[in-house]
């Protein structure tokens, strides 16, 4: 468990903590509160958010917390699960309307270099995020086999896209 408290200004204090804390997979629990799983690899983050803090003139306190139950903990874990599991769902989607805006180029052969360019910059945008979920979801959350082969199918799909916009780049039109 970690408890923050920083100045109400600037609120860029405020944000970098968020983001640290979010971008290393924290959940938040209640106002400055957020729980994040007790890895090895959380050691980096956690100095990296009191510094942050430190800078602003705030304070961080860790706890270690495991619950005064065994249902405690569950629900806590099933709270980190339940917050994966949004993150990849919202992945998946976005990974469904990829598919459908190539689905839609190549149903008006719309066969340009410059829109080519488009879908590798969305396709590298779901590269990086899902690697940024990877990365935050150290516990393995079930659901994350399933996303890595939608981005695979997303890659395929563009692969395919790529070698029709390069036919129809390449080959001379007819009629002049």
């Amino acid at each position: 468990m970690l408890l923050a408290r920083l100045p109400n200004e600037p609120a860029r204090h405020r944000m970098a903590v968020w983001r640290e804390l979010r971008r290393a997979g924290a959940i938040l629990i209640g106002t400055s509160t957020w729980a994040m799983p007790d890895v090895p690899a959380g050691g980096p983050l956690l100095d990296r958010v009191r510094e942050l803090t430190d800078r602003a003139g705030g304070s961080l306190v860790a706890l270690g917390a495991s619950g005064y139950a065994p249902r405690d903990a569950e629900r806590l874990l099933q709270r980190y699960h339940d917050a994966r599991r949004d993150e990849w769902t919202e992945f998946e989607a976005d990974c469904d309307k990829y598919l459908e805006e190539i689905a839609k180029e190549q149903r008006i052969r719309k066969f340009t270099l410059g829109e080519l360019e488009e879908e590798e910059q969305s396709l590298d945008r779901l590269r990086r995020w899902y690697r940024d979920l990877r990365r935050r979801d150290v516990l393995g959350t079930p659901g994350a086999s399933s996303a890595a082969e939608q981005l695979k199918q997303c890659e395929a799909t563009f692969d395919s896209y790529a070698e029709q916009v390069y036919t129809a780049v390449g080959s001379p039109t007819t009629g002049d």
